[in-house]
C-alpha cells in the first residue's frame, strides 16, 4: 500500500552533534519558507476532507456515551432496560471500566475491566448505548443516565479547601521540584524584592471538532479505528493496551483533525467504547461526543495557584527567583501542570526555586493543553517581571534585557540559539513602545488606553520520527508518515521540504498522513511536529538524492534538482526518466546529545494595547503585535497562522476563559461554547506577527524550531500589563474580568 518501486534505502540521524550544513540552503526549487497556501485547503473548504466522523463505512451503528451524574460514588444499579423502550436501540454496553489512567488519557495497560463500579467525577462514562440512528442513541442514553442508581460518597470538590494537603507529585517526564543556591537568603539580602500570588482557572481546549471515533473489526481480529487523534504512534499503543491486543492488531486513521490543542494527544473515552461495542455487535460503531461531553469527560488544563518571589539588585539584576505552583488532578494521577517550565531558562539569577505540588480533587482529569506549563506559567512570570520593573522604576524591556543570560542559569550549558532581546527590541520599534505613557495618562472619552509587553519562551523538542518518500515512474514524489495535521499545515510543510530537496514543483508532491500503516511519525504535540517529521522527510530525500546521483553517474554535490529535472555535467535529464519504475527511501531522526549539551527554545515578545472603560471596567484589546524567533521558518503563512492562533488563545486566557466547577459535586457548569467564553471576532483585533531570521544548527538538520505553542506564551501577560498601564490596577486572578476591576477603577 505504501511506497512504490523495488529499491529501498534508509537514512538515520541521531542529533549527537551540531548539523551546520543543511541541504535546504542548497536547493534550487526555492519553495522553503515561502507563504504557500495549504495544499489541503481546497479539500477542507469544499467538504471533501474526511474527518473522524465522516468515513463512509457500511452498516454503521451509532453509539452515545452515558455519563455519571454524581461526583464520587459507586453504581448500585444501571437500568439498561429503559434504553430499549426507544425504537432502534440495539444494545447498552457496560462491560468496560474507566480507562482515563494517565496524563494523556491512556489505557489501563491491561484488558478492560468488566463493568463500571466506581465513579470519580461527574460526566465519567459509565455505559454506551448503541442504536441504528444517532438520535435514537442519544435519546436512550439520556434515559439511562437518569436511571442509574448510585451510592454517593464524600468527594473533594474545592481547591481552596484542600490546598493545604497539596503534595509532591510522582516523577512524570519532568522534575516537579528544582532548588539551586539559597533562595531564602538571597531574598532576605536583596535590595528589592517582590512576592506575589497569581491564580489561573481550569481551561478547556475547545477544539472545533469534537472527539469522535468509528471502530471496525476485520475477520482476522484486527481493529481499525478512524479517530480524531494527535499522536497516532503512541495512541495505537494506548489503545492496544486498553483492549489487551497486540500492536499489529490495531490500525489508527486520522487523516484530518479539526484541532486538538492537547485534548487529543491520547485516546479518550469514545475510542475504547466504540471498539468494545463494535466487537460485541460485529459491525462498525461510530461514537461522536456531544460538546458537553467534550467538556466533561476528556481533559482540562489544571487550575493553578502560583507564588512568584523575585529578588534583585538596584540595577535590576535578578539574584533570586522562586516560582512555586499548586495545581490539581484526579487522585492517583501523576500529571501536573508544569507552570515553572520556562522559568528554568527564561531569565538569569543564581538562586532558584521552582516547585509544583498537586491537590487531589474529584474534578475531571487534567492534562496537556496548548503550551502545557508555559501558557499559564508565563501569565504569572511575565506579570511579575512587569511588577518588578514598576517597583524599580525601570522600563520593563530594560529589566528583561539586563537578565538575558549568556548560558542556561541552571544547566550551565549554552543556548542553541536565543534572540529574546532582539525580539523585544524589534517589537518595541514596530509597536511604538517609546510613546508609552504613565497609568491614567491616555484617556479618550470614557476609555483609558494602555500598552504592555511580555516575553515569550517555549522549549524546543526533537522527537523520534520516521517517513518514507517515493519517487514514482512519472517523477512524482509521495511522502508517507503517520504524522497528523491538526490544522497546523503539516501537509504543506512536508510537501515543501520534499519539493525543495527533490527539485519538484509542489503540485508534484503528494503527502499521505494520519495512518499507522505508514512509518511512525512524531505526532502533533509539544511543537515538535514540523521539525521532527520534517527532519525525517529531509533525511529520506537526502537518501534519494544519493540514489539519483548514482543513476546520473555524478556526485550529489555536482547535480542540481529543479523543476523535475536532474542537471549535471551539461546534461539535463527528466527525473522520471532516471528513476525508472520508482525509487524510495526511509528517513528517521532521533534526539541525541545536543538536547543535553545545549538548551533549546524558541523566543518572542508580545506587545498589546488595551482600552479599559472608565465606567464599566470592560477591557477591549485594541491591537497586538508579536515578534518571534524560531529557527528556520518553513512556511511563512502557516507559521504566522500558528502565532495568530496562539495570541488569540492569550486573549482568551487573559480576559474570558474559565471552566467553572460546581462546589457541590465538581461538575463542569459551563460545558459548552455558549458559556465557556473563547474569544470571538469582536474580541480579537487585527493581530500583527513578525519573524526574525534565525537558524538553529543544534536543533535538527533543517534548522527549525517549534512555533505552534510559542504564540500563546506570555500573550495574556502582555494584556494584563497593558491594563495596569491603562488604569493603574494590577489584577492577579485570571481571567481579568470586569467584576474584578470595577471597584478599583479611578473616580469618574
Amino acid at each position: 500500500m505504501f511506497g512504490l518501486g523495488d529499491k529501498n534505502s534508509s537514512n538515520s540521524l541521531v542529533m549527537n552533534t551540531a548539523h551546520p550544513d543543511s541541504l535546504l540552503d542548497k536547493g534550487a526549487q526555492d519553495v522553503i519558507g515561502k507563504p504557500i497556501s495549504r495544499i489541503d485547503g481546497p479539500l477542507k473548504v469544499s467538504g471533501h476532507a474526511a474527518y473522524a466522523a465522516e468515513y463512509g463505512l457500511a452498516n454503521v451503528a451509532y453509539g452515545f456515551l452515558v455519563g455519571s451524574t454524581v461526583g464520587k460514588g459507586k453504581i448500585t444499579e444501571l437500568h439498561a432496560e429503559v434504553a430499549r423502550e426507544v425504537p432502534g436501540v440495539i444494545d447498552v454496553v457496560v462491560d468496560y471500566k474507566t480507562f482515563l489512567r494517565n496524563s494523556q488519557q491512556g489505557g489501563e495497560k491491561k484488558a478492560p475491566t468488566q463493568g463500571v463500579e466506581n465513579v470519580d467525577y461527574v460526566g465519567e462514562p459509565v455505559a454506551i448505548v448503541i442504536a441504528e440512528t444517532y438520535e435514537a442513541a442519544r435519546d436512550a442514553a439520556e434515559r439511562v443516565r437518569l436511571a442509574v442508581e448510585y451510592q454517593e460518597q464524600e468527594g473533594r470538590y474545592s481547591f481552596n479547601a484542600y490546598r493545604e494537603e497539596a503534595k509532591k507529585p510522582p516523577y512524570n517526564n519532568i522534575p516537579s521540584h528544582y532548588d539551586q543556591g539559597d533562595v531564602e537568603k538571597a531574598l532576605a539580602e536583596a535590595p528589592v524584592t517582590l512576592d506575589r500570588t497569581y491564580t489561573t482557572p481550569s481551561q478547556n481546549s475547545a477544539a472545533m471538532e469534537p472527539h469522535a471515533s468509528i471502530a471496525s473489526w476485520d475477520d482476522d481480529g484486527r481493529l481499525t479505528l478512524y479517530a480524531s487523534l494527535q499522536m497516532l504512534s503512541s495512541d495505537r499503543q494506548q489503545l492496544a493496551d486498553a483492549l489487551g491486543l497486540k500492536l499489529d492488531k490495531v490500525r489508527l486513521v486520522a487523516r484530518y483533525v479539526g484541532g486538538g490543542f492537547g485534548s487529543k494527544l491520547g485516546i479518550a473515552p469514545e475510542s475504547v467504547a466504540a471498539a468494545i461495542a463494535a466487537k460485541k455487535l460485529g459491525r462498525p460503531v461510530k461514537v461522536v461526543m456531544a460538546r458537553q461531553q467534550v467538556f466533561e469527560a476528556t481533559v482540562r488544563r489544571s487550575n493553578t495557584e502560583q507564588r512568584i518571589r523575585l529578588g534583585a539588585n538596584a540595577d535590576g539584576t535578578l539574584t533570586a527567583i522562586a516560582h512555586e505552583t499548586i495545581c490539581s488532578n484526579l487522585p492517583g494521577e501523576g500529571y501536573f501542570e508544569p507552570a515553572g517550565q520556562s522559568t528554568h531558562f527564561m531569565y538569569g539569577g543564581k538562586n532558584r526555586l521552582i516547585t509544583h505540588d498537586l491537590v487531589e480533587l474529584d474534578w475531571m482529569l487534567s492534562g496537556s493543553m496548548r503550551a502545557p506549563g508555559e501558557a499559564v506559567g508565563m501569565l504569572a512570570l511575565e506579570t511579575a517581571m512587569d511588577e518588578l520593573a514598576e517597583t524599580l522604576g525601570m522600563d520593563p524591556i530594560e529589566l528583561r534585557r539586563r537578565n538575558d543570560p549568556d548560558k542556561d542559569p541552571e544547566k550551565n550549558v549554552p543556548y542553541s540559539s536565543r534572540m529574546l532581546t532582539q525580539c523585544m527590541d524589534k517589537g518595541a520599534e514596530l509597536f511604538g513602545w517609546s510613546e508609552r505613557r504613565e497609568a491614567l495618562g491616555d484617556r479618550r472619552g470614557d476609555w483609558f488606553h494602555g500598552i504592555g509587553m511580555a516575553g515569550a519562551g517555549r522549549s524546543n523538542i526533537l522527537m523520534k520520527s520516521a517517513a518514507k518518500v517515493t519517487v514514482d515512474g512519472q517523477g512524482h514524489a509521495i511522502v508517507e508518515t503517520d504524522m497528523t495535521d491538526i490544522g497546523t499545515g503539516t501537509y504543506t510543510i512536508l510537501a515543501q521540504i520534499a519539493a525543495e530537496m527533490l527539485g519538484l514543483p509542489i503540485e508534484d508532491v503528494t503527502v499521505h498522513l494520519g495512518d499507522t500503516d505508514a512509518p511512525p511519525g512524531a505526532g502533533s504535540g509539544g511543537s515538535w511536529g514540523a521539525t521532527s517529521s520534517g527532519s525525517s522527510v529531509y533525511l529520506a530525500c537526502e537518501a534519494l538524492q544519493k540514489q539519483i546521483a548514482d543513476k546520473m553517474g555524478v556526485e550529489v554535490g555536482a547535480m542540481t534538482l529543479k523543476d523535475g529535472r536532474v542537471i549535471a555535467e551539461n546534461r539535463s535529464v527528466p527525473l522520471a526518466e532516471l528513476v525508472g519504475d520508482g525509487i524510495n527511501a526511509t528517513g528517521q531522526v532521533a534526539p541525541g546529545l545536543q538536547a543535553k549539551l545545549t538548551t533549546q527554545a524558541s523566543y518572542g515578545a508580545h506587545f498589546a494595547e488595551v482600552a479599559v472603560n472608565a465606567i464599566t471596567g470592560e477591557t477591549r484589546v485594541v491591537r497586538m503585535l508579536g515578534v518571534f524567533a524560531a529557527g528556520r521558518i518553513l512556511n511563512e503563512k502557516t507559521a504566522r497562522s500558528q502565532c495568530l492562533g496562539g495570541m488569540t488563545f492569550g486573549i482568551g486566557a487573559a480576559l474570558t476563559e474559565e471552566v467553572v466547577h460546581d462546589p457541590r459535586n465538581g461538575k463542569v457548569v459551563n460545558h459548552d461554547l455558549a458559556e465557556y467564553h473563547v474569544p470571538v471576532n469582536a474580541d480579537v483585533p487585527a493581530l500583527e506577527v513578525h519573524f526574525l531570521d534565525e537558524r538553529d544548527v543544534h536543533a535538527n538538520p533543517i534548522h527549525a524550531k517549534g512555533i505552534g505553542e510559542l504564540g500563546i506564551c506570555g500573550a495574556g501577560a502582555a494584556i494584563a500589563n497593558a491594563i495596569n498601564n491603562a488604569v493603574g490596577v494590577r489584577m492577579r486572578d485570571y481571567p481579568l474580568t470586569l467584576d474584578k476591576l470595577l471597584d478599583q477603577l479611578p473616580p469618574v
